[in-house]
């Protein structure tokens, strides 16, 4: 488990791993950074070693389904010690979706219209970095100011169609960003 204390905006990173079941000929590494920034969570994804990943064109900033189908960074945040929880998902391409969930992968809702997040992509030597900033109280205002447990993850297509799914901790098993054990960094309750 990883817990981040201490002041805001304090920016923190973290390296994803690859799952061992799906090896990546493409990415050579992806590190996030994080920071909480007044009601704003801010997340840059890294993606090193493009070689051989296959990257969604750019598109015009828009809510999209089915972006986890190609190289796609994704997030989930919940209230530590809950059950319900956000997925967030943002592409290359611009495109981002966020789906609110009940419970594990239960009763999934498109949670798009509230957010509207800032995304930004840009390529630099021998690396794409993918940056969004959303407003934490448009997904619930429950997480404004409370201890959040999040899950980093990103989804790499190579050029041949293969996905590898890197996350800051896998879970036994398959690949699996909903499971409890992936919500393993702790954002204390921010007081104001």
């Amino acid at each position: 488990m990883y817990r981040i204390f201490g002041q805001y905006p304090v920016e923190h990173k973290h390296r994803l791993i690859c799952h061992p079941q799906t090896p990546s000929n493409g990415a050579h590494s992806v590190e996030v950074s994080l920071r909480k920034v007044n009601e704003s969570l801010e997340v840059t994804y890294t993606i090193a070693g493009l070689d051989h990943v296959r990257v969604p064109e750019p598109r015009p900033p828009r809510p999209a389904e089915r972006l986890w189908e190609h190289t796609c960074c994704e997030m989930f945040v919940r209230l530590s010690g809950a059950f319900a929880y956000h997925e967030l998902n943002f592409a290359p391409s611009g495109e981002w979706a966020a789906y609110a969930f009940e419970h594990y992968r239960r009763g999934a809702q498109a949670a798009i219209d509230a957010l509207d997040p800032e995304v930004s992509v840009r390529r630099v030597p021998g690396a794409l970095e993918l940056s969004a900033r959303m407003r934490l109280d448009r997904l619930s205002p429950a997480y404004s100011n409370a201890k959040l447990a999040i899950a980093l993850a990103a989804v790499i297509e190579d050029e041949d169609g293969t996905l590898s799914y890197w996350a800051l901790v896998h879970p036994p098993g398959k690949p699996d960003f909903h499971h409890s054990d992936a919500f393993a960094l702790k954002l204390d309750e921010i007081r104001n």
